[in-house]
């Protein structure tokens, strides 16, 4: 597959599910890591995920995410976007399976929408994979929130595939739970998940908070209602939203 080929990135198994088919092998020998690498600002890196990167041969993951920690490293980086994301897993499964040390990076934590890339690893790799946690951005945007997880129902739309489920789960904790949210860039941004949640019959006074690009410099917060947010959904482009497609969602309970 080339960058020009199609990339379906909704057909086959999703491989989310791969990713969650059992539990890690705490014994596995030389696993692949699969590291979270924060927010953006390394200060959130945590010293085992530093660990495994330093440590590795090869480095895989989008671009994007691998440009910040290509200081932290001498090992070869193999970047991708999502059109050759799968055969620069190959490229990276071939280097791992000659005896090279393999560590893929993805933003925040693997654990809170990172599945999916997590199951692609797995997949092309065909060994164990161990997850070395980061902080995500839903944990930072909980603190700034207040919003207690064990108070708040978290659901991220940022992936590919059938989100019905997610949506029912929003629409029925909507009012009794915080919510906290990652959104779909670029047509479920959090004008339309408003929207979405209004259809359900919630209150337009609910409070509403966005947080964009959590720890950078330019990090921004706007407050607002889910009434007023609703006013301008639709869309599937970034010129119909106002929000960057690095921003999280809150929605307070009542």
């Amino acid at each position: 597959m080339t960058e020009n080929d199609d990339y379906d990135l909704d057909s086959g198994p999703d491989p989310a599910d791969i990713a969650a088919s059992a539990p890690e092998d705490p014994d596995a020998d030389r696993p692949v890591h699969a590291v979270g690498i924060g927010p953006g600002n390394l200060d959130f890196l945590t010293p085992r995920g530093e660990e495994a990167i330093r440590e590795a041969d090869v480095v895989v993951g989008f671009e994007t995410v691998v440009e910040f920690v290509a200081d932290r490293t001498d090992a070869d980086l193999l970047t991708c976007g999502y059109r050759d994301e799968l055969d620069t897993l190959d490229a990276f499964a071939e280097r791992v399976a000659g005896g090279e040390r393999g560590t893929a990076v993805a933003m925040g934590d693997p654990n809170h929408s990172g599945y999916q890339f997590v199951g692609k690893v797995q997949r092309a790799v065909d060994r164990p994979v161990r997850i070395v946690p980061g902080i995500s951005s839903l944990q930072i945007a909980a603190s700034r929130a207040r919003t207690p997880m064990e108070d708040t129902t978290f659901v991220t739309l940022h992936k590919s595939g059938d989100l019905s489920s997610d949506l029912d789960r929003l629409r029925n904790d909507v009012g009794d739970r915080h919510l906290l949210v990652l959104p779909r860039p670029f047509d479920l941004m959090p004008e339309d998940i408003a929207a979405e949640l209004l259809d359900a019959g919630s209150d337009p006074e609910l409070p509403a908070l966005v947080y964009e690009r959590l720890t950078h410099d330019d990090e921004a917060r706007t407050a607002t209602t889910l009434g007023d947010l609703a006013q301008d959904a639709g869309g599937n482009s970034k010129d119909d939203t106002r929000f960057s497609d690095l921003s999280v969602f809150v929605v307070r309970r009542e």
